[in-house]
């Protein structure tokens, strides 16, 4: 379960056009930030701006990830001309300190401000307007027993571009947001109607790094129907290698369409995978072998990205197939209550859910980990401590190593962030309770008790 970055695109010109950074409406007209990326040259005439509104404008224009220091902001005064980035950002921050940290994986650059600690830097500063928002032209309707939802949507002039049969439900495209909304708000009081959600986006996942390690060595146990335990690995496309981890694996649900995982590197549902068997491993004290076994449950399909309905259709799919555990090393700024009822029902009814907190140094929420229902993790380092990229929200309850290796087709990678974290503790979890004869609520008690929290900040 890893969390995806927003990049926001400055507007281009001609070829070397500048972006010219608008003023809120009660500065001064001649408050201005002019920040031009291609030439690398910046420009400001600024009298009444503090730090906040000077970091939105510089995240407007150069796409940067930037946080901020809670509490240390300062008056800005400066006027120059044609000055190069670094400079500029000298000039601009004042007595503060900063730190510009290149983009892993082809990600956005992090600039962290602050006052004596990188660390310290937690709070993300947005471009103004720039907050999630919910797929525009999409609505998640939820039918009452016996209602049709297809032909609902041919009233209603959509397209059901995902349907969940089993909580008759489903993801609607309209033509545009206009016709969403008005949609909307014409089904409120519909008889057939049980609820109206949006659907939030849930971003691309993470790609894995070449790496050196041994193999994971685990040894499976035959199990009889009803027997055993069952993690729901809610993610992308799981690969099968032909290898004796393989028979860990059940056959894969898939709620988003067929897929075509890479041949060339491990899907981030085939880390997810090996890394949950590595937490299963740990609390294999035995060496008897497990009768844990891993359910794909694929909500991307051939898309990098998915949303809220699928995952929590993924859920609600995984749940019937008898998965006890669920894993969702993936996430979302959005709250969907279509999402939250489907988890809400499942723990009411004795299952475990386990979320990764997010891949961004932030105490802002993210879910579903921010859900009081779910076992929120973040990512340790080596020595540890908090990561350095690691979400440390009040909603957080544990903290697990954020680095892993897995071997995809003889190689070897390495993988980083909550989403690894999430996936070991749900192994731990799975592997603790087949182990004990322990119920999963019980060894996750237990897991959670001997682990590592995390204190807010």
């Amino acid at each position: 379960m890893n969390l995806p970055s927003r990049l926001l695109r400055a507007a281009r010109v001609g070829l070397f056009s500048a972006v010219v950074l608008a003023l809120a409406a009660s500065a001064p007209a001649n408050d201005s930030l002019t920040w031009r990326k291609e030439k690398a040259s910046v420009d400001a005439d600024i009298l009444t701006w503090d730090t906040v509104r000077v970091l939105e404008r510089i995240a407007e224009a150069t796409g940067w990830q930037v946080y901020l220091e809670p509490g240390a902001r300062i008056k800005v005064s400066t006027k120059f001309k044609d000055r190069a980035p670094d400079k500029a950002l000298d000039l601009l921050l004042g007595n503060l300190s900063r730190a510009l940290l290149p983009g892993t994986n082809g990600g956005a650059s992090r600039l962290l401000v602050f006052r004596n600690r990188q660390n310290d830097a937690t709070q993300l500063i947005k471009a103004p307007g720039k907050q999630v928002k919910p797929i525009p032209n999409e609505l998640i309707v939820t039918m009452k027993p016996g209602a049709n939802l297809e032909d609902l949507a041919k009233k209603l002039g959509a397209k059901v571009k995902g349907r969940s049969a089993g909580m008759n439900a489903g993801r609607l495209e309209f033509d545009d947001a206009d016709a969403a909304n008005a949609a909307r708000d014409a089904l409120r009081d519909h008889e057939e109607v049980a609820s109206v959600d949006v659907n939030y986006p849930v971003g691309e996942q993470p790609q894995v790094e070449g790496s050196a390690n041994a193999a994971l060595n685990l040894k499976l146990q035959p199990i009889k129907d009803g027997q055993g335990v069952i993690v729901g690995l809610i993610d992308s496309a799981v690969q099968r290698q032909g290898g004796s981890l393989d028979g860990f694996l059940m056959p894969t649900i898939s709620v988003a369409g067929e897929s075509q995982p890479p041949v060339d590197r491990p899907s981030h549902g085939t880390s997810m995978w090996e890394t949950l068997l590595g937490g299963v491993s740990q609390a294999n004290e035995s060496g008897q072998g497990s009768r844990v076994r891993v359910l794909p449950v694929d909500v991307y399909g051939n898309s990098p990205t998915t949303s809220t309905f699928e995952v929590a259709t993924g859920i609600y799919e995984a749940m019937r197939a008898g998965a006890t555990v669920i894993n969702l090393s993936l996430g979302s700024e959005g709250d969907t209550p279509f999402l939250y009822q489907v988890i809400r029902e499942g723990r009411q009814a004795g299952r475990i859910f386990i979320a990764s907190a997010g891949n961004t140094p932030v105490t802002t929420p993210t879910y579903p980990a921010a859900y009081s229902e779910v076992i929120a993790v973040t990512a340790g380092d080596s020595r540890g401590n908090l990561a350095s990229y690691a979400n440390r929200g009040s909603f957080v309850d544990m903290m697990a190593p954020g680095t892993t290796t897995i071997t995809f087709n003889g190689q070897t990678w390495r993988v980083s962030g909550t989403s690894p974290a999430a996936a070991y503790v749900s192994g731990l979890i799975a592997g603790t309770a087949d182990r004990s004869g322990r119920s999963p609520e019980q060894a996750a008690a237990a897991v959670q008790r001997s682990s590592q929290r995390v204190a807010p900040r």
